[in-house]
């Protein structure tokens, strides 16, 4: 069956983005940092914005558990563009070859509802899908099957009677690209540009 579509994540496939940028700076000690991510600032909390709560609210409750480390906690979102280390070339240009063949190109990504605007006003590739699910707005997270749904809710209205085995889902997070493929997708998990470039040949897509 001729792929039809292809989905990408956003965060490690087109957009460079990680903490590590920011509190590198914030805390130099690597054996620290570590175990401020891993206590304080997980990516259970993170996912929680991402899934519709405010960043006031989760950064409230974060201070409120952690209170010595107040200043920290909020400098997570206060200075949130600092963990963005621009476009990744190679996502790109897999975007972009993908494009020119004339494939449909959709987004689906976990990310702040909050947060999300920044990136999109400064990042044209994000504009050219045709459409995208963001957790925040639809107050669902990936690997959760609903945003799945959700995407394919939509990519239906553009493209009537496609079926899930149509369509390739990219996401460096393996429980992401795995969550896809239960679903009849193609889920490919972004491991390197040239890695996935070559599961897209292997399905019949310029890559």
């Amino acid at each position: 069956m001729a792929i039809k579509a292809v989905v990408f994540d956003f965060g490690g496939v087109l957009v460079d983005w990680s903490p590590e940028y920011l509190y590198r700076k914030l805390i130099p000690d690597d054996a620290e940092r570590r175990w401020f991510f891993t206590h304080v600032c997980t990516m259970d909390w993170v996912i929680r914005q991402d899934g519709g709560q405010s960043i006031a609210e989760g950064t409230a409750e974060l201070v409120a558990k952690y209170p010595a480390y107040e200043a920290l906690i909020r400098a997570f979102y206060a200075r949130w563009p600092e963990m963005i280390g621009g476009l990744l070339e190679g996502g790109v240009a897999t975007f972009d070859r993908l494009e020119a063949a004339g494939v449909p190109l959709f987004g689906l990504t976990n990310w702040s509802a909050e947060t999300f605007p920044w990136a999109w006003e400064r990042y044209d590739v994000l504009r050219r899908c045709r459409d995208i699910v963001v957790s925040g707005r639809v107050k669902l997270v990936k690997p959760d099957p609903a945003i799945f749904h959700e995407m394919f809710r939509r990519i239906e209205t553009q493209l009537p009677g496609i079926a899930p085995a149509e369509l390739v889902f990219i996401d460096d997070n393996r429980h992401n690209a795995e969550a896809a493929t239960a679903l009849g997708w193609h889920g490919v998990h972004h491991t390197s540009h040239a890695a996935t470039d070559a599961c897209l040949r292997d399905l019949g897509l310029p890559g």
